[in-house]
């Protein structure tokens, strides 16, 4: 594998790792389900100062939607809100050697996946409903994502504009803002996560949004780690067509990736004709080249019957870090601390001495009083949406077509 490919596809598996990192998951607490820190401070919590992005806003979504088992519950009554959570943010590259390096001023579009037990891929409703982003009704995506990407609360200021407004709104205001500069739009996600990046990354695309002012094409590309099926295959056309470039990062030993659309899927020879002659309605295809890797190949991991391990994320960046090419074996150059892996889950060997679900905050997020006691400490409440989001949403309305609308 090139070198610096290898580096970007770590870089962006890091993005999408942040939103776990900071993601506030503690049921018990009433910040459960929010970011556990400020856009201000966001990379330097994380040591991803080096980087060079700055978070331009953070995203949200409504949690009464029908995708079991995919948001934190919350046991408190008193929390910060009983319907949003945290669903990722967008950073913009700021870094004038960042910036030289890549050659462009790069927007990232960061997805969450799920901090749940795997299974909400055995209640997905696996039913394919048109996306609705475009003039072909023939072009469908499984409809719980679609729901938790397009879906809004008017009860909660959090969700007083679906994920995807927020999306487009900050997309379009971050293009705005730098045009006559080289852009590029990138997107990225785990799991659930990735779901969502491909659907975003579609969204943007087919809503003209990629294109600057002077007419030129603005790049869009999905880094996708251990992504399910989204759509059907008019959608992986349509990607095609638009010019969505897809790496997909997977584990052979994961069974995300082969789910929704078991029977009828892109490795059947006739697919098109069990789609479109037969109608057959739960057809799914992955979208873009796929990057196989076997953690059986890591000497650093051990055999494990617990499928969380197969697919998490840390493990697909370690994986990634020793990948030199298919069959040609791991190995490890020392570039990716194999700690990292223990993260949130148990699959290093015992010898290596790492203790398992090791990453958590210095007491557990509590702090000792002047009174002497432990508390949570009070937390400044988080910005909804910056004030310009309604306006810039607006001119999205105009220069495309409206956004699937739905409310409760």
């Amino acid at each position: 594998m090139n070198p610096l490919l290898r580096s970007e596809i770590i870089r962006y598996g890091e993005f999408a790792q942040a939103c776990y990192d900071a993601f506030y998951f503690d049921p018990h607490s009433k910040y459960c389900g929010t970011c556990k820190y400020s856009g201000d401070h966001f990379f330097d919590r994380l040591h991803m100062a080096g980087h060079g992005y700055e978070i331009s806003r953070y995203l949200y979504a409504t949690s009464d939607v029908n995708l079991p088992n995919f948001f934190q519950k919350k046991r408190l009554r008193n929390v910060w809100s009983t319907h949003a959570n945290w669903m990722g943010y967008t950073a913009v590259a700021t870094d004038p050697l960042e910036i030289a390096r890549l050659g462009r001023r790069d927007i990232v579009i960061a997805w969450r996946g799920t901090v749940t037990y795997l299974e909400w891929i055995h209640n997905l409703k696996d039913i394919l409903t048109p996306a609705h982003f475009g003039d072909d009704p023939s072009i469908k995506v499984e409809s719980g994502f679609l729901d938790l990407y397009t879906m809004k609360d008017r009860r909660c200021n959090y969700c007083s504009f679906s994920a995807r407004e927020q999306v487009l709104a900050d997309v379009k205001r971050l293009v705005e803002r730098f045009s006559g500069e080289e852009l590029s739009i990138t997107v990225t996600g785990h799991s659930l996560g990735a779901a969502l990046a491909l659907l975003s990354a579609y969204d943007i695309a087919e809503m003209g949004l990629n294109v600057g002012e002077d007419g030129e094409m603005i790049p869009v590309t999905v880094f996708s780690f251990s992504g399910p099926r989204v759509g059907n295959l008019r959608f992986k056309l349509r990607c095609e067509e638009l010019g969505v470039k897809v790496l997909r990062v997977i584990n052979a030993h994961d069974r995300v990736p082969s789910v929704p659309g078991i029977i009828a899927n892109e490795k059947f020879q006739y697919q098109w004709v069990v789609e479109e002659v037969i109608c057959f309605p739960w057809s799914y295809a992955h979208v873009g080249v796929e990057l196989a890797l076997d953690h059986r190949e890591s000497p650093f991991l051990k055999e494990t019957a617990d499928a969380r391990c197969a697919h998490n994320l840390e493990a697909h960046l370690h994986l990634v870090d020793g990948y030199r090419g298919k069959g040609k074996g791991f190995e490890w150059a020392g570039g990716r601390d194999v700690a990292l892996v223990n993260k949130s889950c148990d699959f290093l060997r015992e010898e290596l001495g790492v203790p398992p679900r090791w990453w958590q905050d210095e007491n557990k997020g509590m702090v000792r009083g002047e009174d002497g006691r432990w508390v949570v400490p009070e937390r400044p409440r988080m910005e909804a949406h910056p004030p310009e989001t309604a306006h810039h949403l607006e001119k999205v309305l105009k220069g495309g077509r409206p956004p699937r609308l739905e409310s409760r």
